[in-house]
């Protein structure tokens, strides 16, 4: 295994680049089949031309350059201040333009990521995430009571029945979003990822998305509790300076979808490999390999964000063979491809195996903007597939997996739905 670069040493390809680049390899909205495409990604070299949604971007593949990219102060989230389209050619127009558009850390550049991201991190600390396990427990027990109730050799769909409500109970409880708002609030979050939609159809759900939002604010502005939502607004209400209205809404809105699209989707494609690949699972269930390891290798061969839109150069960055990302220009973070890519685990980056020695990946990203939830992601994903697989020894997919179907993304890594029969 090739261990990725430090990012003080010269970045050297592992597949040598184009000596020009090639006609831009436009990214199938459907997610269709996303590892013949990010084969192809590869193939191309460490980053290649790529079309989103007709707008063109970089997209990394190497890890190597990947990790560099993501430390480099060359390299920024703010398409304010460093993306010339933006916002004449995107806001109303393209139909991931709340990906961009956002005020919040995610789109946030120097000074101003530090003070949004030092407002939130407490939620995130490790005593926090520690004391949320009992938590975290006590719902998945419920959820899998839950599903005990369906009959002998009937199929159930384990997505929609235990992916999903186990990470939006955990964020909703984190951040006080009532129960009544949690169905419409995911509703319009999985339409944020959704890459089919046209930018009217999108410009609609952002409407309804900060509809829902200033609700929740509204809401808990009136009856304060003991969340991060009010505490947020405390911070806001107290002292303007710190936080603006629109940061506010957008920091909220970034941490709840967040903090459940990605586990949603890690839960979901460690049951399916596990199931695919019955000897792995029987190295689990044996002891010979703990949860934590599962889903390190999950985030790994199947990162739960295939593609992170969007970051810029601030100014020009050679690439080896002559190339270079031009000031201004997109670069998309490919992390699907990345960890796969054999520069980092050799000829068996294909291959889903729970034993990997350095199971090494930046499905949560790296840097300044490293996921604040990873931890509490990986701690939900180890409760879950534990308990879970104890629970229906003899769980099997419902159907073969080529019958899975792909969620409608490039950026969401997960299946519309994943039959499932719990017990023959």
């Amino acid at each position: 295994m090739h261990e990725l670069h430090k990012p003080h040493e010269p970045y050297e390809p592992q597949n040598p680049p184009h000596p020009h680049p090639p006609r831009p390899l436009t990214l199938n909205p459907a997610g269709g089949d996303r590892h013949a495409e990010d084969a192809e990604l590869r193939s191309r070299g460490p980053a290649t031309r790529v079309d989103v949604l007709g707008v063109e971007a970089w997209a990394v593949s190497d890890p190597a350059l990947l990790r560099q990219l993501l430390t480099d102060a060359r390299v920024s989230k703010d398409p304010r201040q460093h993306w010339p389209i933006f916002p004449d050619k995107i806001v109303g127009s393209w139909p991931l333009a709340l990906w961009v558009a956002v005020d919040n850390m995610f789109t946030a550049f120097g000074g101003d990521h530090r003070r949004l991201r030092r407002l939130i991190s407490p939620a995130f600390t490790s005593r926090r995430i520690a004391a949320l396990r009992p938590r975290v427990e006590e719902i998945t027990r419920t959820l899998l009571d839950e599903l005990e109730t369906a009959a002998p050799g009937d199929p159930t769909d384990l997505r929609e029945r235990f992916a999903y409500p186990l990470p939006i109970r955990v964020i909703s409880e984190l951040m006080g979003l009532p129960d009544h708002t949690r169905s419409g609030f995911r509703r319009t979050v999985d339409r944020v990822f959704d890459t089919r939609l046209s930018p009217d159809e999108a410009a609609a759900n952002t409407q309804e998305l900060y509809a829902i939002m200033a609700e929740q604010v509204a809401a808990k502005r009136a009856r304060p509790g003991d969340d991060m939502t009010s505490v947020l607004i405390a911070t806001r209400d107290d002292d303007g300076a710190a936080l603006t209205e629109q940061e506010l809404l957008d920091t909220l809105l970034l941490v709840i979808s967040a903090g459940y699209e990605t586990t949603v989707n890690l839960l979901d494609q460690a049951i399916t490999a596990l199931l695919t690949h019955p000897g792995q699972l029987a190295l689990v269930r044996e002891g010979r390999v703990p949860w934590s390891d599962v889903v390190e290798e999950t985030l790994r061969y199947e990162a739960p964000v295939a593609h992170l839109p969007m970051r810029y150069a601030v100014e020009d960055i050679p690439l080896p063979g002559g190339l270079a990302i031009r000031q201004g220009e997109a670069i998309l973070a490919s992390y699907a491809a990345a960890g796969r890519h054999p520069a980092l685990h050799g000829p068996t980056a294909d291959a889903f195996d729970v034993t990997r020695t350095g199971q090494a990946h930046l499905a949560f990203g790296h840097g300044v903007h490293v996921c604040l939830g990873a931890a509490l992601a990986r701690m939900e994903g180890e409760i879950a597939l534990r308990d879970l697989f104890a629970r229906f020894p003899e769980l099997r997919l419902a159907v073969p997996a080529s019958e899975l179907r792909p969620t409608g993304s490039f950026i969401s890594n997960g299946h519309d739905a994943l039959p499932v029969v719990l017990r023959p």
